[in-house]
């Protein structure tokens, strides 16, 4: 599925800024209808009610950007998670994306965490991956925390994570019980208790016990069961706040 295709979905679910608009200007709130309403008042020389319309165009504004924000902030409907296994399976297929011409995309230590969203090169500051010396300063790849940064970009249209690390993206983010993963989640390995958070890997939930994910050091972005890495620490969710 291409980004056009997903785009397209995103709008038919009516969750875009346009789609609120309509529905504010719908239920009467609009601009245009408080001011035609104050014009009235002021012709029928009721100044008591232009006051109580003042008011309600200063209401009107706030409810606007309330809602404006609260729809902006809530990719986790079926639609929007849906969006992210999407993407993250035209990630893995090699296809072109903003930020990537097409191909396979390399496993890069540390990359994905420049200042835009995306692959880039990495860093052998940490590294200790097997392939020696340490590939990751001449390699534009992804490793797994870079990869779940760019792929939620696409989905929703900026940078919901940012660049920090696996623990980093985790505040961000609220568990998840097994019986209601959906594909899009994120799968967490590590250790996460209420005194330590120190996880080493993630992935995205596409379904069926499986994820795509960034592995190691001379692997693509693939897709692998959720078993295939140690210390599954559980699935979560970004909160409604980013």
């Amino acid at each position: 599925m291409g980004i056009g295709a997903v785009t397209a979905r995103r709008r038919e679910g009516g969750v875009g800024i346009g789609a609120v608009t309509a529905r504010w200007r719908e239920g009467g709130v609009g601009i245009g209808a408080v001011t035609a309403r104050r014009r009235a008042a002021r012709e029928d020389g009721y100044f008591g009610t232009i006051r109580s319309v003042d008011r309600a165009i200063r209401v009107a504004l706030v409810a606007l950007a309330l809602l404006t924000c609260a729809v902006a902030a809530v990719p986790r409907t079926s639609s929007e998670l849906g969006m992210v296994a999407a993407i993250a399976y035209a990630v893995r297929e090699g296809r072109g994306l903003p930020g990537w011409r097409d191909g396979p995309i390399p496993y890069s230590w540390g990359g994905g965490h420049a200042r835009e969203p995306g692959p880039s090169r990495g860093t052998c500051v940490g590294y200790h991956g097997s392939i020696r010396p340490c590939p990751a300063r001449k390699t534009v790849g992804l490793d797994c925390s870079g990869l779940a940064r760019w792929v939620y970009h696409l989905a929703f249209g900026r940078d919901v994570l940012g660049s920090g690390n696996t623990d980093d993206h985790l505040r961000k983010l609220r568990p998840v019980p097994p019986e209601a993963v959906r594909p899009g989640d994120l799968v967490y390995y590590g250790t996460i208790t209420p005194k330590r958070v120190r996880t080493h890997h993630v992935g995205v939930y596409v379904g069926n016990g499986k994820m795509v994910n960034a592995l190691r050091t001379g692997t693509t972005v693939r897709v692998d069961d959720v078993t295939a890495v140690k210390d599954f620490a559980g699935y979560f969710r970004l909160n409604a706040a980013f």
